[in-house]
């Protein structure tokens, strides 16, 4: 399932990123790595403020719907 349809406050566990090469690095240098632990913390005028390996990120939902958890 896409991150971008995970409810507030659940952590999961990222499976793949999909996307082309530049967007799969581009989130790999954030943290979203396979194997990693995220959660949601919220979603604001279509933005995804997620918490990846101690800190906060911001990314848009169609960077969200790339990781899949």
């Amino acid at each position: 399932m896409p991150l971008s349809m995970v409810s507030d406050g659940e952590s999961f566990l990222i499976k793949k990123i999909n996307g082309k090469e530049e967007v799969r690095r581009f989130l790999e240098n954030l943290g979203f790595v396979a194997g990693t632990q995220v959660s949601v913390i919220s979603k604001i005028c279509g933005n995804v403020i997620v918490q990846v390996k101690d800190s906060r990120v911001a990314i848009s939902k169609e960077m969200a719907q790339k990781i899949i958890v």
